[in-house]
């Protein structure tokens, strides 16, 4: 799930925060994320959905289908997606992820 942060840093660009453990490790919860809102959709690339019943969340869009996009998230064991959800809609992807703006960099875990 995301949270939408107040005010839009221009009539195409947008600033989400992660709320959710569904796509683990890529995300974490209190990312922030800048999003780019309509415009074209690839496979692999994270995007901004609407899941039905669901409300709505962050992604990984993995293929187009007829219905619209299989989307799935990266943590398998918690969240919802395509394969509790069945493919969304081309109008329920809402825009797709740029980037992570917060926090600038992750702390590298040691190896043992």
């Amino acid at each position: 799930m995301i949270r939408a942060i107040p005010g839009r840093l221009g009539h195409a660009l947008g600033l989400v925060r992660v709320a959710g453990e569904s796509m683990r490790p890529t995300l974490s919860p209190g990312d922030v994320l800048l999003v780019r809102y309509g415009g074209r959709v690839r496979s692999g690339r994270l995007v901004i959905v609407e899941l039905p019943g669901r409300g709505t969340a962050v992604k990984r869009a993995t293929r187009r289908v007829r219905q619209g996009w299989w989307v799935e998230r990266d943590n398998p064991a918690t969240g919802v997606d395509s394969w509790l959800v069945g493919a969304v809609p081309e109008h329920a992807v809402a825009g797709v992820v740029l980037g992570r703006v917060w926090p600038p960099r992750r702390p590298r875990r040691r190896r043992r």
